[in-house]
């Protein structure tokens, strides 16, 4: 803080013994270390104030930067969920019902996807 040699010190100490006097220089000397006490005190806490303030400046930041990451995931995601719901939407106008469509005559049975399975079933047992 102050550059202060051992000889300004020893400067200092025998111009407070001439005026001050012996008698009174020891409580002069403890009240002036308690002031330098006090003064140090205040600094460590004005520089910690100022280093907290500025760690939560960039806490905010960060806060701020995660929210708007997490709000654009989130609006992409929603993005994704209206398209597969509207192509799911589509998907359902598109397909006509059997009972529409006249190729198919109504006594013949359609296949479904469980014979399918079934028939590879028993083909691999085959192979076996």
């Amino acid at each position: 803080m102050f550059d202060i040699s051992f000889m300004e010190l020893l400067v200092i100490s025998i111009v407070a013994l001439i005026v001050i006097g012996p008698e009174r220089l020891p409580a002069v000397a403890r009240t002036v270390g308690h002031l330098y006490g006090r003064c140090r005190n205040f600094v460590y806490a004005i520089r910690t104030d100022i280093h907290n303030e500025m760690r939560m400046e960039e806490l905010k930041k960060m806060q701020s930067s995660v929210q708007e990451t997490a709000q654009s995931i989130e609006d992409s995601v929603q993005q994704g969920v209206d398209r597969l719901k509207s192509a799911m939407t589509e998907g359902n106008n598109e397909q006509p019902s059997p009972a529409d469509s006249p190729s198919q005559p109504a006594n013949q049975a359609q296949p479904t996807p469980d014979s399918g399975a079934a028939a590879q079933i028993g083909h691999d047992q085959d192979k076996k």
